[in-house]
């Protein structure tokens, strides 16, 4: 199962994974609203794993000290954008590394460039960009760390070669898919 949910001020992205045959599950970039997203979480019976962090902005972590105090999951964050948490990680996300959540297997793609910590999460079927990759757009590169030639570069290197027909899952708007994107994306073309 994959619930999205538009949590906090800006309306970030939070996705909610969960194996239904064993019920564990992760939680993606939660940027606000930790009772919000706990009782999702309680609604689906599932155990949170880890609560994975695509990067280290505030509308992506905002909830995740108080979220891990509710479902005692691990935080795991890029190290390089480990210092937007606000408290020290309980692990690290590296680029090629797996996750195993159930039956789902997430590798984790470094795509710097929106931070430089910024990674990408890949399962069978989808990707959830963060704010690397968006529906007909691409994350900010004028924040410090940022930096426009890698994002453009990481997109080409590692989210499009995924395949066309892979959902695109953004931290913010809605989803699409990487042939979509590829093809009409301005970003890219």
């Amino acid at each position: 199962m994959l619930k999205m949910m538009a949590v906090g001020p800006i309306q970030a992205n939070c996705y909610i994974l969960g194996c239904k045959e064993t019920l564990e599950g992760a939680v993606i970039d939660p940027g606000g609203e930790a009772l919000r997203i706990a009782k999702v979480i309680t609604d689906a019976g599932l155990r949170i794993k880890y609560i994975l962090i695509t990067h280290g902005h505030p509308d992506h972590t905002g909830a995740a000290r108080e979220l891990k105090h509710i479902v005692k999951a691990p935080v795991l964050i890029h190290r390089l954008d480990a210092y937007g948490l606000g408290f020290p990680p309980d692990g690290e996300l590296s680029d090629g590394q797996e996750i195993d959540v159930g039956t789902y297997r997430l590798t984790v793609l470094h795509t710097p460039g929106h931070s430089p910590g910024g990674v990408s999460l890949y399962a069978p079927g989808v990707v959830f960009t963060g704010d690397t990759l968006f529906y007909g757009s691409i994350g900010r590169t004028d924040f410090p760390g940022g930096d426009y030639n890698r994002l453009i570069e990481g997109v080409r290197k590692k989210i499009f070669p995924l395949g066309d027909d892979i959902r695109v899952y953004p931290g913010h708007g809605p989803a699409s898919t990487i042939g979509r994107e590829r093809r009409t994306n301005p970003f890219f073309r």
